[in-house]
């Protein structure tokens, strides 16, 4: 089997895929998350206000992430990512921290949950708008 030839038109489509992917996984992530903290909430209040935290954290992560991985790949600035990298983990691991200093410690159970959705609904999504027929 040959080598496929990819075109600059192929790579426009699967930008646009990308970039329509980014909207679909940010918004369903966000939907199941409040969902779920909705549910979540009649229990407990502060399990509820962590897992929607973790979520919308795990939203902005995807997208800071992304923004980068965009940045590295037109300017080829290593280092640049790599700091802006340890900037971004490090404000969002210190969330979880702050909700379980100021509650309960399964709190941060909460957060990495919400903060996981938007991730795992990626890994799941991509295959099937990257697929060619």
């Amino acid at each position: 089997m040959g080598a496929r030839n990819y075109t600059p038109a192929d790579a426009a489509i699967d930008l646009q895929k990308y970039h329509a992917l980014k909207r679909i996984v940010s918004g369903w992530s966000m939907v199941l998350v409040v969902l779920v903290a909705a549910l979540l909430s009649v229990r407990s209040l502060l399990g509820g206000f962590s897992l929607a935290l973790g979520g919308l954290c795990g939203v902005l992560n995807m997208l800071i992430a992304m923004h980068g991985n965009e940045r590295l790949a037109q300017q080829r600035s290593v280092g640049a990512f790599v700091i802006s990298s340890f900037l971004r983990l490090g404000v969002f691991a210190i969330v979880p921290v702050g909700l379980a200093l100021t509650g309960a410690w399964w709190t941060m159970a909460m957060y990495f949950a919400g903060f996981f959705v938007p991730l795992v609904l990626y890994l799941f999504s991509v295959r099937r708008h990257f697929e060619r027929k």
